[in-house]
């Protein structure tokens, strides 16, 4: 939306992006931007105040007096929670902007201090979660003791939207590609090969093309997951129809059924290498340039300068990951 374009809402009440500046500029209590942050993130009054250990009712009222000020309704009350209106959603935008950029210089003023603190938000892929990252912040804990970190396990697809949305400092996604906005920092190869137990019929193969794996019953992760966009797109486009009979969102699942000997399953050998180092899997490479060609990828926004903590994570991370 351009600057000074009006958004509507109820066809009778208007909020511009201009009077979001000029209110954000203006000597008010910051707390109650941050509190109409922390309800928009978490759909809840309730849980908005358990957050900031405030009571609900002063979060209302600091809310109703955004709401007078402003001449708008932000909020709505759903069956299911709280929901933004328009004016909501687009002051939403300027709070949380608002909100990282406080937390980001509250750290920097530590920093200066000597005190080396600071929050690193992290979503990644499953299986960076399980296989790789323990190790890295462990390594990274011994130096820097007081950084905290809030680590999720995201699809590629969330946790790029959650990079430009800022709501997090570093994203390790698999197969994302270029992507507006995005940098990506670190690429490390992770072909998609075939995970398959040792009793399975294509276990003893040295290498298998997809029209082997397509004619098995196959367990897969849902589309959103980096590897698997990649293979529906490279079996489209040979005109292969995979046996998919599981799909799910967790890693763990495709593993499992993978291992029982019924179903094989895809991915990078990093997420299977306890199961390959027990000889659970086996993991065989698959004949083809786009799933050779896979990477597992460490991304932040390309505009957003990094906290101390962060920047230094990256540093970090990029150097320890292989």
């Amino acid at each position: 939306m351009a600057s000074g374009q009006v958004s509507a809402w109820n066809n009778s009440c208007i909020i511009t992006s201009d009077q979001c500046r000029d209110l954000l500029e203006k000597a008010v209590n910051l707390n109650t931007y941050k509190y109409f942050n922390e309800v928009a993130a978490t759909g809840s009054i309730r849980r908005a105040a358990d957050r900031l250990h405030v009571a609900p009712s002063a979060i209302s009222r600091q809310i109703a007096l955004l709401e007078h000020t402003l001449g708008v309704m932000l909020l709505e009350r759903t069956n299911t929670g709280i929901r933004l209106t328009p004016a909501g959603t687009l002051l939403e935008g300027f709070t949380r902007k608002m909100c990282r950029d406080l937390d980001r210089i509250h750290e920097s003023i530590k920093n200066l201090k000597g005190l080396r603190e600071g929050e690193v938000k992290i979503w990644v892929i499953e299986a960076v979660v399980q296989a790789i990252l323990p190790r890295i912040m462990t390594d990274f804990n011994e130096n820097y003791p007081a950084i905290q970190f809030s680590i999720n396990s995201e699809s590629s697809d969330r946790t790029i939207e959650a990079i430009i949305r800022d709501e997090i400092d570093i994203g390790i996604v698999f197969n994302m590609g270029d992507r507006p906005g995005i940098e990506v920092i670190k690429r490390c190869a992770a072909p998609i090969q075939c995970l398959v137990s040792p009793g399975h019929p294509l276990a003893q193969h040295q290498s298998l093309s997809l029209e082997d794996i397509c004619f098995y019953p196959i367990a897969l992760p849902v589309s959103s997951f980096g590897m698997r966009q990649t293979f529906d797109k490279v079996t489209r486009s040979l005109h292969l129809h995979p046996h998919s009979i599981v799909n799910t969102n967790n890693l763990e699942l495709t593993k499992a059924m993978a291992i029982a000997g019924r179903t094989l399953t895809i991915g990078p050998k990093q997420i299977a290498a306890r199961e390959i180092e027990q000889n659970m899997l086996r993991a065989i490479p698959i004949d083809n340039e786009a799933m050779e060609s896979a990477n597992i990828e460490i991304c932040v926004h390309r505009d957003r300068t990094l906290s101390f903590a962060a920047h230094q994570f990256l540093k970090h991370v990029c150097r320890e990951f292989n």
